[in-house]
């Protein structure tokens, strides 16, 4: 046995390295870029496995890291900011673009605000992702946060989908990057204008929140205005600095394919990037960036 050990270390093919990466739905931003960055990835980094996996998205994803079940998580900020310092085990690959909090309704439906979710029922975000989180802090500014005046129910955004088009929903909730590739499919929709909101969260939860507008562009629709939330990718803190290099290395060299995945990749530049806090960057990725500041 032991020449066999032995013989296995000295001439077998070297061990491959795995890099999970937790993303989100499949339709949605996070798979998109997730996917691109992981044929990068296999590209680059030599005896290197990597793939994107399906989540529940930010909460999950974020969980997936702590447990030492994916290496590269997609999350919104606000899951680690809900008034605690941040995680210690987490660190931040980078800044990569903003979520958008969309609130879709059918066009020809009665729901043209907020304030019209009452008595219906609504998609608020699957269990475990960013969307429930960012919803859940929503309603309870706006006075909709008890069942007694919504009925929730957690779908992740290709249920969703197909939820609001058979009529067995009259509304959903998902935060992504523009354009959502699901919701750009969707016929006869319509998307809520949520930007009065946005003080209330700042006030209440984190200055993270901020106004984006929703452009005509996105969903060939009239444009709108609604929450927005910085996202980041975030790592194991304990992940070697040299991956961390390279992995941050690539973000940016290799900016053009995963804009080519998904157009909200082309957000991500370097100044953008280090903003990260209250998460601290990776060391490693620190380093990258520091190396090409302009």
């Amino acid at each position: 046995m032991a020449v066999v050990a032995v013989t296995g270390c000295m001439g077998g093919a070297p061990e491959r390295r795995r890099i999970r990466i937790a993303t989100g739905s499949r339709t949605a931003v996070y798979f998109a870029v997730g996917t691109a960055l992981a044929a990068i990835i296999e590209q680059e980094l030599p005896e290197t496995d990597a793939e994107a996996m399906v989540t529940a998205a930010s909460a999950e994803n974020v969980q997936l890291i702590v447990d030492n079940e994916a290496e590269i998580g997609f999350t919104q900020s606000d899951i680690l900011v809900a008034g605690a310092t941040p995680d210690p085990r987490i660190a931040a690959l980078a800044r990569v673009y903003d979520d958008l909090l969309h609130l879709v309704v059918r066009n020809d439906g009665p729901i043209k605000s907020l304030d019209h979710l009452r008595g219906r029922k609504v998609s608020v975000g699957a269990r475990g992702s960013g969307t429930g989180v960012t919803v859940r802090r929503l309603l309870e500014v706006a006075g909709l946060s008890g069942t007694q005046l919504l009925t929730p129910v957690e779908l992740n955004l290709d249920d969703s989908l197909k939820a609001l088009s058979t009529g067995e929903i009259d509304a959903f909730f998902f935060s992504g990057g523009l354009p959502v590739s699901g919701i750009k499919q969707l016929a006869g929709k319509r998307i809520v204008d949520l930007s009065r909101w946005v003080t209330k969260m700042r006030e209440k939860y984190s200055d993270v929140y901020v106004v984006r507008d929703v452009p005509a562009s996105a969903y060939q629709l009239d444009p709108v205005a609604t929450i927005a939330v910085p996202n980041f990718l975030v790592v194991p803190r304990d992940m070697a600095d040299d991956l961390a290099f390279d992995l941050a290395r690539m973000l940016l060299e290799r900016r053009d394919v995963l804009a080519q995945a998904h157009p909200a990749a082309e957000n991500l530049d370097i100044r953008s990037a280090v903003a990260t806090l209250p998460v601290p960057l990776h060391p490693g990725a620190a380093e990258y960036f520091k190396s090409v500041k302009p």
